[in-house]
């Protein structure tokens, strides 16, 4: 069934721009066009775990599509019903049975909500008075365990007069409970997410950046432990995703100077072996924010969705 609404995190696109989902794959063929927009972007896929769906945002609200679609062939995007949320974020990620939706919204929590929609039940804590830290703290998703029992967020709180101040790595259970920190330090750090075998917390940060925003691909251990850099290259990296077989690490790869991970830039999508090593390029396009916000591999760990945001008549290009 298809639901209509309308939600209140709406963000417009340039005129004559498109947001188009397309899912490519790790050998660097044509990427397949599955859906596109003008006018307000859509963003960050995920890719059920039963291969059915490509799951993204668009205007504050959740939609699915099937995997196999193609323009003008087959129903388009129906809206996920997340009750009273209508400010969802591109923050959001499909537990490993793919029954609960866990998404964060725009009052600054983490929320859960049945796949086939529902009411949503609020996960995140708030936090306590007294507690010492600057408010609001807001929670950003990006990770969930192999079991299903731990997400990974980033913690964001205000600093010296910036909302963004401290950007830092956290968990907590799915089911609700204490907050666990992982990093404590002033260098802003995002994307936490596990490895297929739980074992690692990927994800990037400007631990050791020597000028703001060079941003590397990192692991730790789920407690914090261990923390490793595998990147460590002029371009600012970001966003990094494990396939579900363990054996491909890809990640969004922004130009040198970069701060943040803005809109409307020429990226790459890279390719790096989940230990380090060197990157291979597998496609240059016009992106940014949203394009690869969240976990998009299919199960099969050959295929990933993404999205670009082509200006006139520019597209996609093999990397090089």
């Amino acid at each position: 069934m298809t639901i209509t609404a309308a939600g209140t995190d709406v963000r417009p696109l340039a005129p004559g721009q498109r947001a188009r989902l397309l899912v490519a794959d790790v050998d660097g063929g044509p990427p397949r066009l599955v859906h596109e927009t003008t006018g307000t972007a859509l963003e960050a896929p995920n890719w059920s775990p039963d291969g059915r769906w490509l799951v993204f945002n668009q205007d504050g609200l959740l939609l699915r599509i099937a995997a196999d679609a193609e323009p003008g062939r087959g129903l388009g995007p129906e809206v996920i019903d997340t009750g009273r949320i209508t400010d969802a974020n591109n923050d959001h990620v499909l537990s490993p049975d793919g029954r609960t939706l866990y998404l964060s919204a725009g009052d600054g929590h983490i929320h859960a909500v049945p796949f086939e929609g529902g009411e949503p039940r609020r996960v995140t804590n708030p936090p306590a008075p007294g507690d010492g830290k600057a408010h609001p703290f807001r929670h950003f998703l990006h990770g969930i365990s192999p079991d299903g029992r731990t997400l990974a967020y980033v913690g964001v709180e205000p600093f010296g007069g910036d909302e963004w101040g401290y950007r830092n790595i956290y968990t907590l259970p799915s089911a609700g409970g204490p907050d666990t920190r992982l990093t404590d330090s002033p260098a802003p750090a995002d994307g936490p997410e596990f490895s297929p075998d739980g074992d690692w917390i990927y994800f990037n940060s400007e631990l050791e950046a020597l000028v703001p925003g060079h941003a590397q691909i990192y692991r730790m251990r789920p407690d914090g432990s261990g923390t490793a850099r595998l990147t460590g290259d002029e371009r600012v990296n970001w966003f990094p995703h494990l396939s579900p077989d363990g054996r491909h690490l890809l990640y969004l790869s922004f130009p040198p100077g970069t701060e943040g991970h803005p809109a409307d830039r020429e990226v790459v999508l890279r390719l790096i072996d989940p230990d380090g090593g060197e990157p291979r390029d597998l496609l240059t396009l016009f992106g940014g924010q949203g394009t690869l916000n969240v976990n998009s591999w299919a199960p099969d760990s050959h295929r990933f969705a993404y999205v670009d945001y082509p200006l006139g008549g520019a597209g996609v290009r093999p990397g090089a």
